[in-house]
């Protein structure tokens, strides 16, 4: 993208919208969109937001330059005529995205069907963001859970992201690797983003090091007497126990440099197995400080099971099904259209609602707000609200409660009560297509991912059949959508 500007990163019915909301008329009339996702990825309890601060700076450099625009005046429709006006064009050479955004932090833990990001502003420019927007959110909140997921597996062990080589392609490397850090890995091997986004880097060395030498001790000594402070030495290229003696000798070497040996790594076998008997190796040979790593298609799902059986890892490094997020090709993030500005009432919105023959692809209508509560020390539940309604209070039984609606399920409701502590987790990000602060730091954003995974019960947090973390709607909001859904359906059963 540092080649052009990133505009046309977009589907085509983006511009064609925007182009026949131009045409009539709509150019000035201001629409409500929300970002959101209708089920948490990998079977799990819960998903990590990121990429926010990506989508940020797409937007707020967002511009059609002179080539966009010549290459836009190429397209011609079915009929061979050109698809779009010359007028038009030229209106999009001086398109000021004038938008305002309001989005979850970047490390909130975020749940189905609650808005993690709302743009508001003229039709068509925000109707041009949707899929960039979803691309890039869609991918990084992936890998961000991914990475929490990994992280919980390894119980606090370090997990070392290392899947430069398997992501799909360079930009997605990156993204990987920004995201894969927001979730909890402690560094990255990809050099690159080190560089640009400050992630820690880690590595070691491939068996192509062994390879390149006659005998696996002649390449182990060379390599701490080159790297005697960054030495971790791969030791599967031959036979892994074998591997493990070599390493003992090239560390005993090694501390008579004044050096340690920080680590051994495990990339086949049983891990299990092999950690264990390396582990008991290494204390008995006077190394109780250098640490067993293990790589080889690790996941949360292994790293579970190797942990249960008593691996003797502390260091993980995980790559092909971190970047990739493995099993969970997408997110299924949506892009809805919830509210216009009424031209009879200025200020004023009209709330939309799409319906559809699939119940969970009913969207929740208004200009939404999350509610997050936290009662005892620990996150109690989400209540989705219409910010131009307000929160709602009902009575109930015990004294004044928060109710919180489940949109699917009439018989579900949620109280909580009034004296609980919240937070409303959209905040302002962009006013007028500028930032109203400055990018935070990506720790930050991880720090936060950790301490809201923190907030969560542990039946939320678990990878299996976790526990259903309470999100509903405020009770007017449930009215409301209730009202547009009946009213809906009516004008559908009139023809209309």
């Amino acid at each position: 993208m540092e080649k052009g500007s990133p505009a046309l990163l977009t589907d085509l019915y983006e511009i064609t919208m925007a182009y026949a909301f131009w045409k009539e008329g709509m150019a000035g009339r201001k629409a409500a969109f929300h970002l959101f996702f209708r089920k948490n990825p990998f079977a799990g309890g819960y998903a990590v937001a990121c990429g926010l601060e990506t989508a940020l700076d797409f937007v707020s450099e967002f511009r059609f330059a002179p080539d966009d625009l010549e290459y836009l005046a190429t397209l011609k429709g079915d009929d061979g005529r050109r698809l779009l006006g010359g007028d038009f064009l030229e209106a999009l050479g001086s398109l000021a995205l004038d938008v305002d955004i309001d989005a979850v932090p970047e490390g909130t833990v975020v749940f189905p069907h609650e808005p993690v990001l709302r743009v508001t502003g003229p039709i068509p420019a925000a109707q041009l963001l949707e899929s960039a927007l979803i691309n890039i959110l869609n991918f990084q909140s992936l890998v961000a859970t991914k990475t929490a997921r990994v992280c919980a597996a390894a119980r606090g062990d370090p997990v070392l992201e290392f899947g430069l080589r398997r992501a799909q392609g360079f930009d997605g490397a990156l993204s990987a690797s920004r995201a894969a850090y927001v979730g909890g890995a402690a560094a990255t091997s990809n050099t690159l983003a080190g560089k640009l986004l400050g992630i820690p880097v880690a590595g070691t060395h491939a068996h192509s090091w062994v390879l390149a030498f006659d005998s696996e001790l002649e390449a182990f000594e060379a390599f701490v007497r080159r790297l005697p402070h960054d030495a971790v030495l791969l030791v599967d290229t031959y036979g892994t126990m074998e591997g493990i003696e070599n390493a003992i000798r090239a560390g005993r070497g090694l501390r008579d440099m004044g050096g340690e040996l920080r680590g051994v790594r495990i990339d086949s076998g049983d891990l299990a197995v092999l950690s264990k008997a390396a582990r008991k190796r290494l204390d008995e040979a006077g190394f109780p400080a250098t640490k067993v790593y293990a790589s080889n298609e690790l996941d949360e799902t292994v790293i579970e099971s190797l942990k249960s059986q008593g691996a003797a890892i502390a260091v993980w490094g995980v790559g092909t099904k971190l970047v990739t997020a493995h099993g969970q090709p997408g997110l299924g993030t949506v892009y809805k259209l919830t509210a216009v500005s009424d031209p009879a009432r200025p200020g004023a919105w009209l709330s939309k609602l799409k319906l559809s023959e699939q119940v969970l692809k009913v969207n929740n209508p208004g200009i939404q707000q999350v509610r997050r509560f936290r009662e005892g020390g620990e996150f109690a539940g989400d209540m989705i609200y219409e910010a131009g309604l307000g929160a709602g209070m009902e009575d109930a039984r015990g004294g004044p409660r928060w109710v919180l609606r489940d949109p699917f399920d009439p018989a579900v409701r949620t109280t909580i009560p009034t004296s609980a502590a919240h937070e409303d987790l959209l905040t302002p990000a962009l006013r007028g297509g500028r930032r109203v602060r400055p990018a935070p730091p990506l720790a930050e954003s991880r720090e936060r991912a950790r301490t809201q995974l923190a907030g969560f019960s542990e039946g939320v947090r678990r990878l299996a059949n976790p526990h259903v973390y309470p999100v509903g709607l405020e009770s007017r909001l449930y009215g409301l959508r209730e009202e547009l859904m009946l009213g809906a359906r009516a004008a559908v059963g009139r023809g209309r």
